[in-house]
């Protein structure tokens, strides 16, 4: 029903305070400042941990829970896949451009601090696999964190891991990455 020409009766309380336009552009830079952050720490601590641990025994750093110990990764996750590392920074590729085309959809702040770890972490890697020895796509991945009965690691592994359990988490509320909800969901 209208008062006058144009003019709504209804309440307008359901508009968003900010223009979405406005909403999508800071939400792209929460992403890029947890990407820009998180890839600096990566990139910064394994230039650190090359410096500082090659050709040195392991560094506890709290007694055996987390123990610095050197470790050029040609593989995946448990160093598996390591004739593979061709294929894995294919995939690496593949994974930044889709997080790269998924971004531009960022709706929600848990998406795009999700999607700013994950490309800090498939960065971080590519990175390594791209400029470091052996060469070109062949370069090896340098993990430095070992815990107890657990695999060397480095940030960028962490990142991925933690943006892994957003997304999860995201999936299970029901929330896309636009920020709307799935049907049937409150």
């Amino acid at each position: 029903m209208q008062a006058a020409r144009g003019t709504s009766l209804s309440d307008d309380t359901d508009r968003p305070a900010v223009p979405s336009h406005t909403r999508t552009g800071r939400l792209r830079l929460v992403l890029a400042a947890v990407f820009a952050v998180l890839y600096a720490v990566d990139v910064v601590s394994k230039v650190l941990a090359v410096e500082h641990l090659t050709g040195r025994p392991d560094v506890e750093v709290v007694g055996d829970l987390l123990v610095l110990h050197l470790v050029r990764n040609p593989g995946a996750a448990f160093s598996t896949g390591t004739e593979y590392t061709v294929v894995l920074s294919c995939i690496a590729i593949v994974a930044l451009c889709v997080v790269l085309w998924l971004a531009r959809r960022v709706g929600n702040v848990v998406w795009a601090i999700a999607l700013g770890l994950l490309l800090a972490g498939v960065a971080g890697n590519l990175t390594d696999r791209l400029l470091r020895s052996p060469g070109p796509l062949r370069g090896h991945v340098i993990d430095m964190f070992m815990l107890p009965s657990w695999p060397v690691f480095n940030v960028a592994d962490m990142c991925i891991n933690v943006a892994a359990g957003l997304i999860l988490l995201q999936a299970f509320r029901g929330v896309r990455i636009d920020g709307t909800r799935d049907e049937g969901e409150k």
